[in-house]
C-alpha cells in the first residue's frame, strides 16, 4: 500500500510520542505548522491535550508493507465541543433531547486551532488518493467501533471535503477573514490600494498607537526570553478567564512551543512607556502565510489589538514576502482592515438515518445563508474600485 503491491495495515496511536516525528511529518508536509509533529505533540505533552480535558487522541496511522508510515491523521474522541470553532451545540441538544447520546464523538482537528488545512495527511504517500481513502475508511469504521454519534473533521481544504462528501459525510460551510498579499513591497503599498477614506482610517489607528506612547515589537526565535512568554501567558490567561472561564492552553505548551518551533513563532508585543510588556499576539510563520492565533492584554488602550493582531501581521508577512495572513473566525471589523472573507469547511459523518437527514437539511439552509453572507461581505470590501 498504496502503490497496489501491499497490504495497508491501519492502527490507532493514543500519543504522538509513539511516532517519529520525522515519519509524522513526512505525512503533514512542510507548510502548515499547526500539524507539524512539534506543536501536535506539544499540547499532549504540556496537558494542554488529554482525556482529562476531554480530548483524547485517537489518531489514524497508515504503514504500507513494509511498516513505513504513509498516511496520517490526528484525530480526538471528545467529551464536549469546546475548542473547535466549529460550533454544534445545537446538534448536540436536539440529538440529546430526542434521547440519544451525542458525547463523546470523534473530531479531526487541530485542538484550540481554527486553521484551515489537510487533515487527511498524505504528503508522502505515493499514491496519495489511494492513502487518502484508507484513511476515510479507517474512521468511518473507528466511528462505528465506538459506537458514538458522530464524526467531525473541521477546517479541511476543499478538495478534502470533497473527497470526503463523496463518501457520505455531510458538508458545512463557513467563513474566515484572511488578508491577500498582492505583491506589496511595503504597507504604504497596500494602503495605496485603499480606498482614500480607509487608508485615512488605518493610518489614524495605527497613529493612536504611537501617540499613546506605546511601542510594539515583532519578534521571533530566541529573541522571545522566558520573561516575555510570561508576560504573553499573562495576557493570554487573562484574556480567557474574562471571556471563555478558562484558558485552554498551559504555560507548560508554550515553553515546549519555544523549545521546538521558536523561529516558527512570530510574537507582535507591545510596551509601554517604562517598557513593560502590556500586550500581545502570538502568530506561528507557515510556507506561504502568517497564522494569527491568540491575543491578550492587560490594559486598554484604543486601536491596539488592530495594531498587533492585524497591521503588525501585514507588515511582518510583506517581509517575509507571505501570500496571506489567516486572521481566524468571526469579527467582521477585520473588513475594513483588508481581510476579506473566504469559505472554510467541515465534514461531518452521521450514522444515525433520521439524524443524518435532520442535519442535512439544516445545513443546506445554512449553506445558503453563508453564501449569501459572503456576498454582502464581500461588498464592504475597502480596497478601490477600478
Amino acid at each position: 500500500m498504496p502503490d497496489g503491491e501491499h497490504t495497508a495495515i491501519v492502527e490507532v496511536c493514543a500519543s504522538l510520542a509513539d511516532v517519529p516525528a520525522a515519519d509524522w511529518d513526512a505525512c503533514a508536509g512542510p507548510d502548515n505548522p499547526f500539524l507539524s509533529h512539534a506543536f501536535l505533540s506539544s499540547l499532549e505533552e504540556s496537558g494542554s491535550v488529554r482525556a482529562e480535558t476531554g480530548w483524547l487522541p485517537q489518531h489514524l496511522l497508515v504503514r504500507d508493507g513494509t511498516e513505513r508510515l504513509v498516511a496520517a491523521m490526528p484525530l480526538y474522541l471528545k467529551g464536549h465541543s469546546q475548542g473547535e470553532y466549529i460550533f454544534d451545540y445545537g446538534w448536540a441538544h436536539a440529538y440529546e433531547n430526542a434521547g440519544g447520546q451525542y458525547y463523546p464523538k470523534l473530531l479531526s482537528a487541530v485542538p484550540f486551532t481554527p486553521v484551515p488545512g489537510p487533515r487527511l495527511l498524505t504528503a508522502g504517500a505515493p499514491d496519495p488518493t489511494a492513502a487518502a481513502q484508507y484513511l476515510i475508511s479507517a474512521m468511518a469504521q473507528l466511528t462505528e467501533r465506538h459506537g458514538v454519534s458522530s464524526l467531525h473533521v473541521n477546517f479541511l481544504e476543499e478538495p478534502q471535503a470533497r473527497a470526503l462528501e463523496q463518501a457520505g459525510f455531510l458538508v458545512r460551510h463557513g467563513h474566515q477573514f484572511h488578508w491577500r498579499n498582492d505583491g506589496y513591497a511595503c504597507f504604504d503599498d497596500f494602503l495605496a490600494a485603499l480606498a482614500s477614506r480607509k487608508r485615512k482610517a488605518v493610518r489614524k489607528e495605527r497613529r493612536a498607537v504611537i501617540d499613546a506612547g506605546l511601542t510594539t515589537k515583532a519578534l521571533t526565535g530566541d529573541a522571545i526570553t522566558p520573561d516575555l512568554w510570561d508576560a504573553f501567558y499573562d495576557f493570554y490567561t487573562d484574556t480567557y478567564d474574562r471571556k471563555w472561564g478558562g484558558p485552554y492552553l498551559t504555560r507548560d505548551f508554550f515553553d515546549l512551543l519555544h523549545a521546538r518551533m521558536r523561529d516558527r513563532v512570530a510574537l507582535m508585543l507591545a510596551f509601554d512607556e517604562r517598557g513593560r510588556p502590556i500586550a500581545g499576539a502570538l502568530n506561528l510563520i507557515g510556507g506561504d502565510a502568517l497564522y494569527g492565533r491568540n491575543w491578550g492584554c492587560v490594559a486598554d488602550y484604543k486601536f491596539l489589538h488592530f495594531e498587533l493582531c492585524y497591521y503588525m501581521a501585514i507588515d511582518f508577512a510583506i517581509a517575509r514576502g507571505l501570500a496571506r495572513v489567516e486572521a481566524g473566525t468571526q469579527g467582521e471589523h477585520k473588513i475594513q482592515r483588508g481581510y476579506m472573507p473566504v469559505t472554510t469547511y467541515s465534514a461531518h459523518l452521521i450514522p444515525d438515518p433520521a439524524f443524518r437527514d435532520a442535519i442535512a437539511r439544516f445545513l443546506e439552509g445554512e449553506r445558503d445563508h453563508e453564501a449569501s453572507l459572503r456576498e454582502a461581505l464581500a461588498e464592504m470590501a475597502p480596497y478601490r474600485r477600478n
